[in-house]
């Protein structure tokens, strides 16, 4: 699977703590190998036809869509409390 980050998506990476951008690169090459793969607890975002949420952590999500078939598209990246506002 391609994954192509927005220039969002990266800004707002930088500014997690690094445990938080290291565990996010474990998920990142976990989706790569295996979008399906049950540990990245993807779920589909209530009211935002087509957007999904990858579990970086119980308290982090990453955002994304699906371009094609073999391109995912990462734009946000945040805390629970503050991604689904």
């Amino acid at each position: 699977m391609k994954v192509v980050k927005t220039d969002d998506f990266l800004k707002s990476l930088a500014a997690l703590p690094k445990t938080i951008e290291r565990l996010y690169r474990t998920q990142e090459e976990r989706f790569r190998m295996n979008y399906r793969d049950p540990r990245l607890h993807i779920k589909s975002v209530r009211g935002l036809a087509h957007v999904l949420s990858l579990r970086i952590t119980r308290r982090y999500r990453a955002f994304f869509y699906f371009q094609n078939a073999e391109t995912a598209v990462f734009f946000d990246i945040d805390h629970r409390k503050d991604a689904y506002r």
